[in-house]
Formats: structure tokens, C-alpha cells, sequence
């Protein structure tokens, strides 16, 4: 069972790695997860809202943003898991309790900005769009914030850590893409093509 556990997120790891194309015919969420640094990961955890998405850069931003959150959620039941399962000891126990702070600001972040989503308006979208850019920017670095307490560690438990994290900020990271796609067609894709 453990073995399985290392080797899915191995494979998340590798995913979020990797930023070049993968080709699955579907133009929609292509053409969405192309403004993305990693397009491969974005194509995938994206995949399921390309037919209600369309060709909406707002609907593709919530898209983004909603999967972020679930991924945060995730790694923080991982991370509140291995505290209370005292898995960690010393320096990284400590460095746990920050990253388990440092995602709960992030799933904030990401609830406020979900929230905005949801209710774009023309008369305020460039107040929104600035609110926006700020949380998930602040999103990613509470990610950052979390690795940098685990540097230079390299136990087994810390390796599986650091893959959970790390997929968490290249799934922000894109969709700070998607909200700065949305951003930069304006007023106009509100309603999508």
C-alpha cells in the first residue's frame, strides 16, 4: 500500500514537471491550458470542464481556481494526517505545523477567490481582477513558504511531502494563468464567446 502511495505521487510529481503539450483532441481545454506553464497537468485536471467551459476565460478561470482548492484541501488532510500521526519529528515536525498553517492561509486565498469568480461583475472587474492576482499570487507563495521549511531534508516522509506540495503550486500556478488570461481579455469575456 505504501509502495502504491509513493508511486502515485511519483507520477503527480513527473506530471507537474513536465510542461510540454500532450495532444487529446480536445480543442477547448487546449486552447484554455495554452497560456499555462504546465500545460500537460492543466490539460488533465482540467480535462472534465472543457464542455461546460467552452471557450470562456471566466468559466475556464473558476475551472482553475475550483480545482486548486480541492487540491489544497487534499494536501492538507495529508499534512494534518502526518501530524497526527506524529510520523515527524524535531525540525520537521515544526516545519510541518508552519506548512499546515501556511495551506490553511492558501485555502483562504482560494475560497475568496472562488467567491469572486462566481460573481464577476463589469463594474467592478478590475478591482476584482487585482483582489484576484493578489490571493492566488499569495496562494502560491504560502506553497513555497511550506518546501522552504523542509529544505535540505530528504527523509521518506518529507520526499512524499515536498511531491504534495509541489503539485499543489504548479496547479495554482496555472491558474493564476487562467485568472491572468481572464484578465487580460477584459470586460468582454465575461460572458465567453
Amino acid at each position: 500500500m505504501r509502495t502504491i502511495s509513493i508511486l502515485i505521487l511519483f507520477l503527480s510529481w513527473l506530471a507537474c514537471a513536465s510542461s510540454r503539450g500532450s495532444d487529446n483532441g480536445d480543442t477547448n481545454v487546449e486552447e484554455a491550458c495554452s497560456v499555462t506553464r504546465y500545460h500537460d497537468l492543466c490539460m488533465h485536471s482540467l480535462a472534465s470542464f472543457s464542455r461546460t467551459a467552452g471557450r470562456s476565460p471566466s468559466k475556464w478561470a473558476r475551472a482553475g481556481v475550483s480545482v486548486t482548492l480541492g487540491e489544497a484541501k487534499n494536501a492538507s488532510q495529508y499534512l494534518n494526517k502526518l501530524k497526527r500521526d506524529r510520523i515527524m519529528r524535531g525540525r520537521d515536525r515544526i516545519a510541518l505545523s508552519d506548512c499546515i498553517e501556511c495551506f490553511q492561509d492558501a485555502i483562504d486565498n482560494l475560497h475568496r477567490s472562488l467567491g469572486i469568480l462566481r460573481k464577476l461583475d463589469a463594474t467592478n472587474f478590475d478591482t476584482q481582477m487585482g483582489d484576484l492576482t493578489t490571493w492566488l499570487s499569495a496562494a502560491l507563495t504560502d506553497g513555497d513558504t511550506c518546501l522552504d521549511g523542509f529544505e535540505d531534508q530528504s527523509s521518506k516522509q518529507v520526499r512524499m511531502l515536498q511531491n504534495q506540495v509541489s503539485r499543489v503550486s504548479c496547479i495554482t500556478s496555472n491558474a493564476l494563468a487562467l485568472v491572468n488570461k481572464l484578465a487580460a481579455d477584459g470586460l468582454a469575456s465575461l460572458n465567453g464567446p
